[in-house]
């Protein structure tokens, strides 16, 4: 593991992103793709047509493939960063042996399937030690780091020394890595902000200006901190940029797709057509009913009025304004 090889299973922006990341450092870089159409653009363009098209890639130093089991047998750590509601399906092609690798989580979601992060998953569906699986959060936006704007990354794994490997191989001038052994709570924390910052697109497009959006801040990362001590209850900073900070940025920037989601709602656009009209993937639109159902299963719930709103909103049909007057009178 001193010199390991890495591979990154997603076509996404995120996905784009990291392995622009760990071409900073690496000769190679293992790079499963589902589109053959992207696979074929990327060798003969150097860009990914999709997604962060201005990010030139030396194909040199690309291992591409459309076979996710290629890249499996080829990496020793392994970084999934595929949107949570398709994770299933990309899983379901694997037929490769996955024992011994690190597997890494850059997906900022709840698995739908089984309502399990994607942490719990591994190891309960295939075996993976705690000790190998991590995960990557932090305000970190996939367009800045193409911009090559300062970024900061937190590692998140049981074993200290894994976390410090992957930190090694993100970092450079402008990704700032730190550690952390909070898989949990960073994972719970990396996919809730995103069901908030549906709720500041919808306040945002419903005209609530920005002293509401600073009260719904600061009331979400308190919901935060409950939930997540709820679900695993340990000594943690949930100050820090892993947990506030991510959800600033998510909440705030006119990058957060899940801020632009949420505004096409309050705008009076239907939960399908604004997803229509999106080219991405808002993860807080699975996320929503996801945590809601797993707080519904917990003997203890942690009090959410922000993540219970949202998920009127999206599943029940309810009108986002008459939602949001009854959310206003229980924050503070």
């Amino acid at each position: 593991m001193e010199q390991p090889t890495f591979g990154v299973i997603g076509g996404g922006s995120w996905a784009t992103a990291i392995v622009k990341m760990l071409c900073e450092n690496l000769e190679t870089v293992g790079w499963y793709m589902r589109s053959v159409y992207a696979v074929e653009h990327i060798k003969r363009e150097q860009h990914n047509p999709s997604y962060l098209s201005s990010v030139e890639f030396k194909t040199e130093q690309l291992k591409l493939s459309t076979d996710i089991n290629e890249i499996i047998a080829y990496a020793d750590i392994l970084i999934f960063a595929v949107p949570s509601a398709f994770i299933g399906s990309e899983l379901n092609n694997v037929n490769t042996s996955l024992e011994h690798k690190i597997i890494i989580s850059a997906i900022k979601g709840i698995m739908p399937e089984s309502g399990k992060l994607l942490g719990d998953h591994f190891n309960t569906a295939y075996h993976i030690p705690l000790e190998n699986i991590g995960v990557i959060a932090g305000p970190c936006h996939a367009e800045e780091v193409a911009l090559e704007r300062l970024s900061y990354l937190t590692i998140a794994c049981a074993k200290e020394k894994n976390a410090k490997i992957v930190a090694k191989h993100l970092s450079s001038d402008y990704i700032k890595c730190t550690t952390s052994d909070d898989i949990i709570g960073i994972e719970y924390a990396a996919t809730l902000k995103n069901i908030y910052a549906i709720a500041a697109g919808i306040a945002h497009g419903l005209g609530y200006g920005d002293n509401f959006q600073a009260v719904l801040m600061s009331n979400a990362i308190r919901e935060i901190k409950r939930y997540v001590k709820s679900a695993h209850k340990m000594k943690r900073d949930i100050n820090s940029s892993a947990y506030l900070g991510d959800l600033l940025v998510t909440g705030y920037s006119v990058f957060s797709r899940n801020r632009m989601f949420g505004n096409m709602i309050g705008k009076g656009y239907t939960v399908k057509s604004a997803q229509m009209e999106m080219s991405m993937v808002a993860e807080g639109y699975y996320a929503a009913k996801s945590a809601k159902d797993l707080n519904e299963t917990r003997k203890k719930k942690a009090k959410t009025p922000i993540i219970d709103a949202v998920h009127e909103i999206l599943y029940k049909g309810k009108e986002p304004k008459k939602v949001f007057k009854k959310l206003i009178e229980q924050l503070d």
